[in-house]
């Protein structure tokens, strides 16, 4: 599994390895008759309750630590996932274009909508065209517009 599990997350990412290796197992032993689907379904229903659990009772530290975590997903991802035809702006109309803050119009279920929203960079490249997500007082100017 390519997801990296915070401390708090430790019996998550266990029982989702579980899961990873009786699906290759099952996978690999498709001659051999083995049905381990009902086990499977189970473990998943498992890390399904274990997930509500542990997330109902986070502490302080555990909420920022899911905030700064680097796979948490961006502006961009919500947009390219839940808008059709989004057209981004850019630019404030009075001095420059604040690469931090994303905004634009985009279309949800045929109805146009605005989209503000931060946006800081995976890569070192793209996070130094973001200015590392701190957003300018032409951001501001950007979402107000």
């Amino acid at each position: 599994m390519s997801l990296n599990f915070l401390d708090f997350e430790q019996p998550i990412a266990e029982l989702e390895a579980k899961i990873d290796s009786l699906t290759a197992v099952s996978r690999q032993d498709e001659k051999l008759d083995i049905n381990i689907d009902e086990e499977v379904h189970r473990l998943r229903e498992k890390s399904v309750e274990l997930t509500r659990k542990i997330f109902a009772d986070l502490g302080a530290w555990q909420v920022a630590q899911l905030a700064r975590h680097p796979q948490r997903p961006y502006t961009l991802d919500y947009v390219r996932l839940a808008f059709d035809e989004f057209d981004e702006l850019a630019g404030d109309r009075a001095y420059a274009d604040d690469k931090a803050i994303v905004g634009g119009i985009a279309r949800l279920e045929g109805r146009p909508v605005l989209i503000i929203g931060h946006q800081q960079g995976r890569e070192t490249k793209e996070k130094s065209r973001r200015d590392f997500g701190v957003p300018a007082a032409a951001g501001s100017r950007k979402a107000q517009r």
